[in-house]
């Protein structure tokens, strides 16, 4: 069993196309299928069922996919751990993080990381926590600035609590201004502007909504932050953003607090529980966790 055919299988099963899994590691597709074949009959098992162009993970499949995102994950980090030398001049770091915490809380952190060690490249993955959460076990991440609790889907993970987001509720100067801190209440008579399905926003924002009774009227949903900001902006709508977003887009657009005790979400840092972080990785991790200050 060779590191090149694992990854190789592990390509065909994110994509399960050949052709797009061939592209991904750049080879070409019959010698991809060939590889795959020689791992089948090494295995004695079939990992896909091929059946009219459509591509699914046998039971043997779906038993090697986890151990093989392993495998290529502890292979990854010993060679980036031997090349990482010399006191962290060479190396990179893979963070995921939320929109909101890309312009608010990175930017510093990242500027004294840089001086630090100028050597390290540093690599941003820009999603929501559910996508975050997701490339983070499979080994796309380092590290990931991620919504608590973890789910319980993924018990490789683990955090540390980082900060923890007031919610506001921002909307256009162009609109009538609200009277005071907002009651979620508040907001059923409201058009909202709405995060695309699988941001923890868009989730939370809609459960606080159902559970004072009402389902939310959306104008606009689907996009990122920097979008859902621009859509308010122009008056399509309100919505319920981080306090970090609301105060770094501008005067522009207007924030009101929620009353009492409001809306909060916690931002831990994630990492693989089962693989040890890279040595710029860790060095990072401990230079976000002392920024709690």
């Amino acid at each position: 069993m060779q590191l090149q055919q694992l990854r190789y299988f592990a390509a065909v099963a994110e994509t399960l196309h050949f052709t797009r899994a061939a592209e991904q590691v750049h080879v070409s597709q019959p010698s991809l299928s060939q590889q795959i074949r020689a791992l089948e009959q090494e295995l004695g098992a079939d990992l896909f069922r091929r059946a009219r162009g459509n591509i699914a993970l046998t039971d043997a499949g779906e038993a090697l996919l986890p151990l093989a995102r392993r495998i290529l994950a502890d292979t990854e980090t010993a060679r980036r751990e031997v090349q990482e030398v010399a006191q962290l001049r060479r190396g990179r770091v893979r963070l995921g993080a939320t929109p909101s915490l890309c312009t608010g809380l990175l930017p510093g952190v990242l500027r004294a990381f840089h001086d630090r060690h100028p050597g390290i490249e540093l690599l941003i993955e820009e999603s929501g926590s559910h996508d975050l959460v997701r490339a983070l076990a499979r080994g796309a991440l380092d590290l990931a600035l991620v919504v608590l609790p973890l789910p319980s889907s993924s018990p490789a993970l683990t955090a540390v609590e980082l900060l923890r987001e007031d919610l506001v509720v921002v909307s256009s100067p162009l609109s009538p201004a609200p009277a005071g801190p907002l009651r979620i209440r508040d907001l059923a008579d409201e058009p909202m502007v709405m995060f695309r399905h699988g941001y923890d926003l868009r989730e939370l924002t809609v459960a606080a909504c159902r559970a004072e009774g009402f389902e939310p009227a959306f104008t606009v949903e689907g996009g990122e932050m920097d979008a859902v900001l621009g859509f308010v902006r122009a008056g399509l709508g309100v919505a319920v953003v981080p306090a970090m977003a609301a105060g770094g887009a501008g005067r522009d657009l207007r924030a009101t607090p929620l009353a009492g005790a409001g809306l909060h979400r916690t931002i831990g840092l994630a990492h693989r529980s089962d693989v040890a972080p890279p040595r710029a990785a860790r060095e990072l991790r401990r230079m976000l966790l002392e920024s709690r200050g």
